[in-house]
């Protein structure tokens, strides 16, 4: 009976990320709609989108080899065991051991890596274009992400998720905040640096490397993504608040509130602000950095004194 309750926990944890991350990018269009003085989609359209998605057949061309249809598997496969190893508050997480923060990072460049290989195996001059820009922003993604991780490693002295992710409210707080949430929104393909919705192709970086891909496979693309939207958003509000100040019901509470406020935040932005020109996407991944890397700056010095 004992051996079972540890399952439970993990089944548990794993239904959660995979029944609300759907959830986070409708309210972000009814955000998007609410601003624009529209009535907007529902918020769970994108729970219909995947259903509707999964009864229908696939289309593939006849270049795509095996890894069109291996590349998302794997790629949702990895995003989920990176979910497993972040914590949820006071819950803590599914798996934890000293450096799976180094874990997370290879598990998120693995997605990516199947995502640019399923794009590739089409043989589409447009994918192969998508997957040469998803690849060079991330570049520049990858750096500001290992800053914060770094800073977060200074500022607790672990490398383990749950330790690094619980830290009391530091000075550079504010500065790792703006650093991940500019990456947040550059990971996830969201405006400024990307747009979802658009479908012109000289546009576009992730949608158009999944232009081939319909039915299960498209969905499990769009609820990958959705996914790492959520990560992102919990990694987010667990690096700046002091989640072990908080009870437990607290900290839930807490951690529930901030990743709906950075939804919404995604939302606003996304309704303030254009789609910038890929010549100045490099620029705003570089201010990200150094946001991180001042951050970084801060948890040394305090360490130091």
């Amino acid at each position: 009976m004992h051996a079972l309750i540890p399952m439970l926990g993990i089944v548990l944890r794993l239904a959660v990320w995979l029944l609300l991350a759907p959830l986070l990018p409708g309210i972000i269009n009814k955000v998007k709609a609410w601003v624009a003085g529209r009535r907007g989609p529902p918020v769970f359209q994108l729970y219909y989108d995947l259903a509707k998605l999964w009864r229908k057949g696939v289309v593939m061309s006849s270049l795509a080899s095996p890894g069109f249809i291996a590349g998302p598997a794997i790629a949702w496969v990895a995003l989920i065991g990176a979910a497993m190893l972040m914590p949820l508050g006071p819950v803590g997480c599914a798996v934890s051991f000293p450096g799976d923060v180094l874990l997370l990072i290879y598990l998120l460049a693995l997605a990516r890596f199947c995502t640019v290989w399923a794009a590739m195996e089409t043989g589409s001059a447009f994918e192969g274009m998508g997957a040469v820009r998803e690849v060079s922003y991330a570049v520049l993604a990858e750096v500001a992400i290992i800053a914060a991780v770094l800073s977060l490693s200074v500022e607790t002295g672990s490398v383990t998720l749950v330790t690094m992710l619980s830290p009391s409210l530091g000075a550079g707080a504010v500065l790792l905040a703006a650093g991940i949430f500019t990456v947040l929104l550059a990971e996830n393909c969201r405006v400024p640096f990307d747009d979802p919705n658009t479908h012109l192709e000289l546009t576009m970086i992730h949608e158009v490397m999944v232009l081939d891909h319909s039915g299960p496979p498209l969905a499990v693309v769009l609820h990958g993504a959705s996914i790492k939207l959520l990560l992102f958003t919990v990694l987010l509000v667990q690096a700046v608040l002091p989640m072990r100040e908080f009870t437990v019901l607290g900290a839930v509470g807490v951690l529930a509130a901030g990743v709906l406020v950075v939804t919404v935040s995604v939302g606003f932005i996304e309704s303030l602000l254009a789609r910038l020109a890929f010549r100045r996407v490099p620029l705003l991944l570089t201010t990200a950095i150094l946001f991180c890397l001042f951050a970084l700056l801060v948890a040394w010095k305090g360490g130091v004194e």
